[in-house]
């Protein structure tokens, strides 16, 4: 039996996977909370507070040209009526036209909320990619 706040939570995530697909970043870090921290994959080792994560949002928005595939798979959702936990898996990147290569990978993401004044905010938020231990090159190429 799925709880309220599951599906407060997957409602919300619903709501905010077009806002990235449109790289709409207003919208995309409206349910973050002004004290978010982030671990992102890319550029820094953390993001502190709300107007640093937006920044990063914004060049990674402007880094991905055209049309962008982003979809959740395997979400998992796990909540009290204050707190809540959802990792899944996100496959990313360029759409491609029929026939051409598929250049999406998979991440992996981790978030975290908290009821804030009544409202879902996402208080941590973290993407990683697995890596080859011994290049250090990111594995791109694994599919679930």
């Amino acid at each position: 039996m799925t709880s309220t706040a599951e599906n407060e939570i997957r409602q919300l995530i619903e709501r905010w996977i077009p806002a990235v697909r449109a790289r709409d970043v207003d919208t995309i870090t409206a349910i973050y909370a002004d004290d978010i921290l982030a671990f992102d994959a890319v550029q820094a080792l953390q993001f502190k507070g709300k107007a640093a994560y937006r920044a990063h949002w914004q060049v990674c928005m402007e880094h991905c040209p055209g049309e962008m595939v982003f979809e959740v798979e395997q979400l998992q959702i796990h909540a009290t009526p204050e707190l809540a936990l959802a990792h899944w898996l996100n496959r990313c990147g360029p759409a491609e036209g029929e026939g051409a290569e598929d250049k999406t990978c998979y991440m992996r993401a981790s978030v975290g909320y908290r009821r804030i004044d009544g409202q879902w905010k996402v208080i941590h938020e973290h993407w990683s990619a697995p890596f080859d231990m011994e290049s250090g090159a990111a594995l791109f190429s694994l599919r679930p």
